[in-house]
């Protein structure tokens, strides 16, 4: 998985059919928002926040 920097980047498992999200590291926060309404709402988290989400993610905790 690569770091996130200060670009917008969505998820390489995207499919491309628009139902994703993108995600930056910028001032010291992980953002996220919809690839589909990028002048909407931005989330942010704290770093610590961020890396615990994608540790669930990896192990599995949001599978369907």
């Amino acid at each position: 998985m690569k770091t996130l920097d200060n670009q917008w980047r969505t998820s390489s498992r995207s499919g491309g059919n628009g139902a994703c999200v993108e995600a930056r590291y910028a001032d010291r926060t992980a953002q996220v928002r919809d690839s589909k309404d990028q002048a909407g709402p931005v989330l942010s988290f704290t770093p610590a926040q961020w890396t615990g989400f994608v540790q669930e993610i990896k192990a599995g905790a949001f599978d369907a």
